[in-house]
């Protein structure tokens, strides 16, 4: 009801306004979309701020954007056009643009080696359907929004995963039915408003992604969406654009981490406020970014705790000069760069500061020695005791997963990963991360590996184990929609762990026809 009466609120506005949109929906948050974003950005000449993710689309340059560049074939047919070119249903009156898109994964594959996944099969399976919905009503206002369900029978390492944190990661969280599969539902949306050119303000449920890498060290996408209050400013000159968003997340201690309300199995779990500022500052081939973040502990044995003002606080840097860090609230400052080198290459890189260190450097390259061949380099690695706290339940998490690297901390990862396309529709990719990482050889042991733990310093029985991961993923796509980075992918991903069980080693090999308008990590 809700909802409804809020689409009719939208639609009222779009008949009352005369003007033309001017695109104040995000580009989609997920890497397909900004391949073409980010070489956009790399030119020296360019002066974007694609730092913080998603990037409006006002603020881009979506030239050759894949969902925004103009398509030049000849469709002869109406059904054809629908499935290469446009979206499902395209309306457009007046100043009301509104485009509604399903969405869908339908993923079959299996693993050859894996005789005793489950005890009865190795045989998996995504079955997702969904929508999109995407608005723009007259030049101030725009709208959005995605709703995903799915079942799914899931590699053994990525089920064990999610069962310790009741969260796939990239995703949300998950019920476990029929003993192991995994039903997954989860939505975003957002109102974007632009009240003046340089300023946009957005409510929503959804993601923020900070930096120009792969990976994350201060904020990734790979955690679950989360409410938040968004305003960004970017100066007439496109030099400075300063971003403040206020969100309520929640604790992840495990699946059963929830209030003491009552005996029901669905009490809310525990939670807490954060506030998250980021400065972008152009100075032509180098972009900086300033980081903060603040999360404020809301309840503990005496119940709801007092609203802290500085939750609202929206400058950059004071709630860290304050020294908030306590039991009530933990902070971290960070700091992300880009440096282009050429048109089509930059290095990149991230600090991240909470009393421990991690850091990332990388490479990035378009287009090298061929159009549409594209080369990235990264490196990341986290001090033992990063993003940890004491008490846990505001340690740098959301619903279970790390809202920074996807391994938590304590370790050391190389990335690298290879795309090619040929006349835009064929795509392949190869990718490979190895990681070296820490782990508590015993329950009682603290050697600052695990976010769950209390960030505390304690006699341990014995040394902290060490392993070594390699994720190697090969796959080919065939890009039919890129509306909605419609794609049919085959392709086989193996996941090495010596010395672990045989039940988080995977050789996956797949063919799948889906939408991809979020990113998917299962490289962890």
């Amino acid at each position: 009801m809700v909802l409804s009466r809020a689409f009719l609120l939208l639609m009222v506005l779009g008949l009352l306004s005369r003007a033309v949109a001017q695109q104040n929906n995000d580009v989609p948050l997920q890497r397909d979309f900004y391949i073409d974003v980010e070489r956009n950005a790399a030119k020296v000449g360019a002066r974007i701020h694609s730092g913080l993710k998603p990037v409006l689309e006002r603020r881009a340059d979506l030239e050759h954007v894949m969902g925004y560049r103009v398509d030049s074939a000849k469709y002869y047919y109406w059904i054809t056009e629908k499935i290469f070119s446009d979206n499902l249903f395209h309306i457009r009156e007046g100043d009301v643009h509104i485009t509604i898109d399903p969405l869908f994964q339908f993923e079959g594959g299996f693993d050859p080696g894996d005789r005793t996944a489950y005890s009865d099969t190795n045989r998996y399976y995504f079955n997702t359907r969904g929508v999109m919905v995407r608005g723009d009503i007259g030049t101030k206002l725009s709208f959005q929004t995605m709703i995903h369900e799915s079942q799914a029978l899931v590699p053994q390492y990525l089920f064990l995963s999610t069962l310790s944190t009741g969260a796939l990661s990239g995703q949300g969280r998950a019920k476990f039915e029929q003993v192991r599969r995994l039903d997954i539902g989860w939505s975003q949306a957002n109102i974007s408003v632009s009240p003046v050119d340089w300023l946009n303000i957005q409510f929503g449920h959804g993601k923020h992604f900070v930096g120009h890498g792969y990976r994350s060290m201060l904020l990734s996408d790979h955690a679950p969406n989360a409410p938040y209050l968004k305003f960004s400013a970017l100066t007439r000159n496109k030099r400075l654009q300063y971003s403040t968003w206020h969100t309520k997340m929640t604790s992840g201690l495990g699946i059963n981490d929830r209030l003491p309300t009552g005996s029901s199995s669905e009490n809310l779990f525990y939670w807490y406020r954060a506030r998250f500022n980021h400065l972008s500052v152009d100075l032509g081939r180098l972009q900086i970014g300033l980081f903060e973040s603040t999360q404020f502990a809301t309840i503990d044995s005496n119940g709801v705790k007092p609203f802290d003002m500085l939750e609202l606080n929206p400058v950059i840097g004071v709630n860290s000069l304050l020294g908030l860090a306590s039991t009530d609230a933990r902070t971290m400052l960070g700091a992300d760069l880009r440096f282009k080198v050429l048109d089509k290459a930059y290095l990149y890189g991230q600090l991240a500061h909470d009393g421990r260190v991690a850091w990332q450097a990388g490479l990035r390259a378009f287009d090298v020695l061929r159009k549409d061949l594209h080369v990235q380099l990264e490196y990341n690695t986290a001090e033992p005791f990063m993003y940890m706290h004491d008490p846990a339940r505001i340690a740098y998490e959301h619903a279970g997963m790390p809202l920074a690297h996807p391994l938590g901390t304590s370790f050391q990862e190389a990335v690298a990963i290879v795309d090619v396309g040929i006349l835009e529709r064929l795509w392949f990719q190869a990718k490979v991360n190895i990681a070296n990482f820490q782990f508590d050889s015993l329950a009682t042991d603290n050697h600052g590996t695990s976010l769950l733990k209390p960030d505390v310093e304690v006699i341990n029985a014995r040394e902290a184990g060490t392993r070594t991961l390699t994720y190697l993923d090969l796959n080919a796509s065939y890009l039919f929609n890129p509306h909605t980075n419609l794609r049919f992918v085959v392709g086989v991903w193996r996941r090495d762990l010596p010395g672990a069980v045989d039940n988080v080693q995977s050789t996956y090999i797949y063919a799948a026809i889906r939408t991809s308008v979020f990113n998917r990590y299962y490289d962890l």
